[in-house]
């Protein structure tokens, strides 16, 4: 069966050039050189139809990033990306145009996704409008159809988003999501801003909204407990890579790489005390200049000494679970 989304070997590389006042002090001296930042390196995974695959990692790790690849916000650098079996350099315009229809993006921050001097009816609207999916005319009933869907009434289309609270802002948010009929959302850390009460509430709302229309998730978040209530397959990144992609309850009963069971031992637990936490050792480095072979031996409290040189593949095992180390996959036996 044809994936709804393919990645393979996705990479995304920032350039920095010297500005005019560098070249000019190079002239004289100074060493300002380009430099390149690999946020994204050689990713692969697939999505199938209604599928929700949850996006691990520590703040920093390309995440976001690899979201908006997916949402095609941005495109990556390297790498290919197939939409229902055609890669983006292969697609028609009518494809292309498909592609960025079907994949919809909820943001984090939902104080600044929504445009302030828009009313709500317009902010969920327009787009579908725009596209020929409604008619103009018909714009207002199907977004009290929509806010009926996220848990708001008709009462707040004249409202501006000051009017609302966090919660509520993201429900507009999702909303406007869903007003483009999407098959894929991506979630980038779409509950991270919430108070916690209402973070149940919106993963609720998620789950109550793909049973209803199919669509699937790609739900990126650094909340492990959120994860692993909502995602049926978990990727764990770590600077640009993915080092574990397998369903939820091997990655999170019986974890194979040790940045997956470092992130697993530091997460809140109420049976654990204070005294037995243990967060992972060291800082992550710079993406600017990360560390040869495994990025995460600094840290890693079984590196091997091959592991300082060598970068691991992610394989797969006999349930294609992949993991990307060396000692796991018998590589440095």
């Amino acid at each position: 069966m044809t994936a709804l989304l393919s990645l393979r070997g996705l990479c995304q590389t920032y350039v920095s050039t010297p500005d005019a006042a560098e070249r000019i002090a190079n002239l004289v001296g100074a060493k300002y050189r380009e430099t390149r930042v690999r946020a994204v390196d050689d990713v692969s995974f697939d999505i199938a139809a209604g599928e929700v695959l949850g996006l691990v990692g520590e703040s920093g790790c390309g995440k976001s990033t690899l979201g908006r690849m997916v949402a095609g916000v941005e495109p990556p650098s390297a790498g290919t990306l197939a939409w229902d079996g055609v890669t983006l350099d292969a697609m028609t315009s009518a494809q292309r145009r498909a592609w960025q229809l079907q994949v919809q993006m909820i943001f984090q921050d939902p104080f600044a996704s929504l445009n302030p001097r828009m009313r709500v009816e317009k902010i969920v609207g327009e787009a579908p409008v725009a596209h020929g999916l409604i008619r103009a005319r018909d714009r207002r009933d199907y977004v009290a159809d929509l806010l009926e869907k996220v848990g708001l009434s008709a009462d707040v289309l004249t409202r501006f988003p000051h009017q609302f609270s966090g919660g509520q802002r993201q429900r507009v948010g999702i909303a406007r999501a869903l007003a483009l009929k999407p098959r894929l959302i991506v979630c980038d850390e779409a509950i991270s801003a919430l108070d916690v009460s209402i973070q149940a509430q919106v993963l609720n709302l998620f789950e109550d909204l793909r049973a209803e229309f199919g669509f699937a998730y790609l739900f990126i978040s650094h909340d492990l407990g959120a994860v692993a209530h909502i995602a049926e397959r978990v990727a764990i990144m770590y600077l640009g890579r993915m080092v574990e992609i397998g369903t939820a309850d091997e990655v999170f009963g019986d974890p194979r790489h040790p940045y997956t069971r470092a992130l697993l031992a530091e997460a809140p637990r109420l049976d654990r005390r204070a005294q037995d936490y243990a967060p992972i050792k060291g800082e992550i480095p710079s993406p600017l200049a990360p560390p040869p072979g495994c990025t995460f031996h600094p840290r890693c409290p079984v590196a091997l000494p091959a592991c300082r040189e060598i970068v691991p593949a992610i394989e797969a095992g006999p349930t294609g679970r992949r993991t990307a180390c060396l000692r796991e996959n018998g590589a440095a036996a």
